[in-house]
């Protein structure tokens, strides 16, 4: 019995067994399952938290990218004191005179004036405005190192300033200014000057900053410190002349860009016996009892009457060279002034060539304020890219570059500088050098130059917001690289293995590569060997978008702006661009292969044909989506209170097209940048067209647009009038001139037709622009192409004083 339970029992007992085993091992599997799945989910959690975690990253460095610095050894070795003979200059443009070191942080020192019995109505002068109407102003003479002489006129008063230096030391040493004032047609005509002394506000005050005024011999000292410039004196000396009131006032400004306002504020009215009400000045209401620690502006106010000469004396403590002053003064500007003229005549000569003394003292005054617009600014671009949300501050950096003109661009653009250089660079190639350094200096890590720069307070406050902030997809001309190429080429004893400008070059190089690059990889476009301008925007209100990056602006293109345009003045540049490269690589005995190859395939005519000539109207044109059908209406806005505006309409579709109804500049660039072999029938085309009155052919020059184009002289919206649509730019005209002078010097057909040309164009050119200088005291900015009058801002002594090398055959 036991037995056959035991043998019942074995059955059932081992069936429970197995059921515990089938559970175990279920359970298990599901371990094992969920341990996988988890495992399995964890992988795909890190690897999601992984790429979110590089693509972070990724975004992360792209957004840094666009204000990162290049890795290369900066351009400029040397700068501030170490450059003792450029350290102190007349390196604010935007004021009519003042002067400033070449420090990140200098103080600024500079003129106001104004007429006694004028100056509710006329203003006090300051800042260079259009709006003050002056008859003319401008340099006479300087020569960027060692003085400089400017005349103003704002009658009934003359006004003749000038400065002189003597380097050296450890804090730059001592410079003079010397302000005489006379009148015309009046005999002591009162007359309020005002010197001043500011430090930028970001300084801040106190122990390592300080401004003070010390009551003394003649019209009292400034007293000044700071880190860079240790102890420093500003004595205000008569040399001439009757004073009638002194005053003075120690104040706080916001901001160098307001010191005017400040000065306005500072104002009192005090009792004359002879003037009635006086406003002199008075103390500063704004500051804090602790004068120390707040004083960044002093004015010091004189009335004189006319005819009087004053002396602004800087000399800093511990360089024992004494200042120039009085009689010395006079003497030394007197030998300086002849230097300057034996030099400006042994280097263009122009008296040479037949020149009346009218005409070159306007060309040394050309010259000159190309010279004295040199400023040195320093501070933070705004920038972004399509990475950033928000425009983010480009890392701070000094900028020592000409201006265009100092009444409306007292700053630094990008291709501007490289025609710029041209002058400048025939003048002093050092200074030149400097220039370009520093603004290669301003390349980031992807090869990219903000084209527009905007650096500090002074500059901040001149320029519209919409214009404040920088896109990296932004080009410019590379006019730069083009102007380094061409000093190597026509001066190449300066870049010899054992001179000091070699090694100049030589760190320049790795920047101009990386800009070099940047174009070809960002400015690429859809066809081999085509070229795309960025930045183009169809807001539907223009009457054609503009292309601000090729620096022609309102220039017709495409009327519809899309990725499949084709530019051909930018294909050009960039032929010229890599020619430049293999000529600085050439210098310095480095690989040309690569750019010489890419030359070749940009400079194949077959390839340019295809891309951009037109068979039927027989000039080459932009590529893209493009109608001519494009006008303005005027539309009833639906707030009464807005009125009507003017609104694009396009009454004919657009298609893909050569945009060869826009004849003007950009159809010149395979003759402008000599692209095209002397032999090149289509050259000859041009040729035949260039001379034409109904197109591109003035009295005055070239135009920017043919007469027969849609566009001519046509508003881009309602508020923005022609800019490139018609009016003759010297800068383009420079660059026909140097063609035409290259194409009738080298063997081919059109060599006599080119010479042809030549003589009359500059015949026109340089006619009209010294006759409007005789007629307006100004060079402008362009030219009516229909009576040649200057317009646009004045004065503009940035490109349109290439007037000086087209005098002397210079290209």
């Amino acid at each position: 019995m036991v037995r056959n339970r035991k043998s019942t029992a074995q059955p059932k007992h081992g069936n429970s067994n197995e059921s515990s085993s089938s559970s175990a091992a279920s359970e298990a599997s599901f371990v094992i399952r969920t341990f996988h799945f988890l495992s399995i989910w964890k992988t795909l959690v890190g690897a999601v938290c992984f790429m979110i975690a590089v693509y972070i990253s990724t975004l992360g460095y792209l957004e840094t990218r666009v204000n990162t610095p290049l890795g290369e050894k900066k351009a400029v070795l040397e700068s501030g004191v170490k450059v003792s003979d450029r350290y102190w200059g007349s390196y604010r443009p935007g004021v009519y005179f003042g002067m400033k070191s070449r420090e990140p942080r200098s103080p600024v020192f500079g003129l106001m004036w104004y007429e006694l019995a004028a100056s509710a109505h006329k203003g006090i002068r300051h800042l260079c405005e259009q709006n003050d109407n002056l008859p003319s102003y401008g340099w006479i003479r300087h020569d960027g190192v060692n003085f400089g002489e400017q005349l103003i006129s704002d009658p009934p008063h003359n006004i003749q300033t000038s400065f002189l230096k003597v380097p050296g030391g450890q804090h730059g040493g001592h410079w003079t200014a010397r302000i005489n004032v006379t009148s015309t047609g009046k005999v002591n005509s009162p007359f309020v000057m005002v010197w001043y002394s500011a430090l930028d506000e970001s300084l801040g005050a106190g122990i390592h900053s300080r401004l003070w005024y010390e009551s003394g011999d003649n019209l009292g000292n400034v007293l000044g410190h700071t880190l860079a410039l240790g102890n420093f004196r500003v004595q205000l000396v008569p040399y001439s002349g009757k004073i009638i009131h002194v005053s003075h006032s120690q104040a706080h400004a916001s901001g160098i860009h307001l010191l005017k306002e400040k000065f306005y504020s500072l104002f009192k009215v005090e009792k004359h016996p002879h003037f009635g009400r006086l406003a002199v000045m008075g103390p500063d209401a704004e500051l804090d009892d602790n004068l120390d620690n707040e004083v960044n502006f002093i004015p010091v106010q004189i009335i004189v009457e006319t005819p009087f000469v004053l002396d602004v004396i800087y000399t800093t403590q511990g360089f024992p060279a004494p200042p120039l002053k009085g009689d010395e003064y006079t003497n030394t500007l007197e030998n300086l002034t002849r230097r300057f003229d034996e030099k400006f005549e042994k280097e263009f000569r122009l008296k040479e060539k037949g020149y009346s003394d009218e005409d070159v003292y306007i060309a040394k005054a050309a010259m000159s304020n190309m010279i004295g617009g040199i400023g040195y600014f320093y501070g933070a671009s705004r920038v972004r890219s399509q990475y950033t949300k928000e425009a983010v501050p480009y890392w701070k950096a000094p900028l020592y570059t000409g201006v265009p003109s100092r009444s409306f661009f007292p700053r630094g653009f990008l291709w501007d500088e490289g025609f710029h250089g041209l002058l400048i660079g025939r003048w002093s190639p050092e200074i030149q050098l400097d220039i370009a350094s520093h603004w290669l200096d301003l390349i980031n890590v992807e090869g990219w130059i903000p084209r527009e720069q905007i650096l500090g307070v002074e500059a901040l406050a001149r320029v519209p917001k919409e214009f404040v902030v920088q896109s990296n997809a932004a080009a410019n001309p590379p006019m730069l690289l083009l102007n380094i190429a061409r000093l190597v080429k026509d001066q190449p004893d300066l870049f010899k293995a054992e001179m000091p400008h070699r090694q100049t070059l030589n760190r320049m190089f790795p920047r101009l590569q990386a800009w070099y690059q940047w174009f070809q990889t960002t400015q690429k476009g859809e066809e081999h060997t085509s070229y795309r301008w960025r930045g183009r925007e169809n807001d539907g209100v223009q009457l054609n978008p503009k292309t601000l990056t090729s620096g022609l602006d309102d220039y017709p293109r495409a009327s519809h702006p899309t990725y499949i345009e084709r530019h051909v003045d930018l294909r050009c540049w960039m032929y010229a661009a890599t020619d430049a490269m293999a000529t600085i690589a050439q210098a310095l005995e480095r690989d040309t292969e690569k750019f010489e190859s890419m030359r070749d395939q940009l400079g194949d005519e077959d390839l340019l044909n295809e891309l951009h000539w037109s068979p039927h109207t027989q000039t080459y044109a932009d590529f893209g989506l493009h109608t001519d059908g494009v006008r303005f209406i005027r539309q009833q806005s639906k707030n009464p209170k807005e009125g009507s505006k003017l609104i694009r309409s396009v009454t004919i579709p657009p298609q893909p097209s050569l945009v060869t109804s826009a004849f003007g500049y950009v159809s010149l660039f395979p003759m402008l940048l000599k692209v095209l072999q002397p032999e090149s029938e289509n050259l000859g085309k041009i040729f035949e067209m260039l001379d034409k009155p109904d197109l591109l052919w003035s009295p005055y020059g070239l135009r920017s647009l043919s007469k027969a184009a849609p566009m001519y002289m046509k508003r881009n919206t309602e508020h923005d009038p022609p800019y490139w649509r018609g009016q003759v730019w010297i800068n383009i005209n420079y660059l026909a001139l140097s063609a035409l002078k290259h194409y009738s010097s080298v063997k081919g057909p059109y060599a006599e037709r080119a010479l042809e040309l030549y003589t009359t164009l500059k015949a026109n050119v340089v006619g009209n622009i010294l006759s409007e200088y005789k007629r307006t005291g100004y060079l402008h900015e362009q030219y009516s192409g229909e009576d040649g009058h200057g317009s646009g801002c004045k004065p503009f002594t940035g490109w349109t004083a290439l007037v000086v090398l087209i005098m002397a055959d210079e290209y």
